[in-house]
């Protein structure tokens, strides 16, 4: 049996509906996903979400190369986004979910039109080699890189 490792857990309020919350992670992941977060091998063009469960999230570069970061596992407009990431443990690009963890986004309505953003990565032990390196750059103070830029770019 794999070692556990524990999730990383980070949350941010923004002062946004779900609605928009939940639009802009998906419709717009270039505005706020990590400039560092790249599979591709030359300039990154684009991201975007296939929004259906089994869609692919995904990148391509200049020249229309994709790389598929993971699938959709769960797809609950505007509340939850579910999926697999398909890295391994020395941040590298894996083919399929054999080896993915799992990435979970909530977006709950605190009242007064404000959005409390959930990020989780769990299962981080299908990693494997490695997993404890993964877990050690995402456990940082809340609310991490990512919804950080998530934030900005409300």
């Amino acid at each position: 049996m794999p070692e556990e490792i524990p999730d990383v857990r980070k949350s941010v309020v923004v002062a946004a509906s779900v609605e928009h919350c939940f639009e802009t992670f998906t419709e717009r992941p270039a505005d706020w996903w990590p400039p560092s977060h790249v599979l591709v091998k030359k300039e990154r063009a684009g991201l975007a979400f296939e929004p259906v469960v089994g869609g692919r999230y995904y990148e391509w570069d200049v020249d229309g190369n994709e790389i598929t970061w993971g699938r959709v596992l769960e797809w609950d407009p505007p509340y939850r986004l579910a999926m697999t990431w398909r890295i391994d443990g020395h941040w590298q690009s894996v083919p399929d979910d054999d080896r993915a963890s799992e990435i979970e986004v909530d977006f709950t309505a605190t009242g007064g039109g404000d959005t409390r953003v959930d990020l989780a990565h769990v299962k981080l032990h299908r990693h494997g080699d490695g997993a404890w390196s993964i877990h050690k750059a995402l456990d940082g103070p809340s609310p991490g890189e990512t919804l950080a830029r998530f934030a900005n770019a409300l």
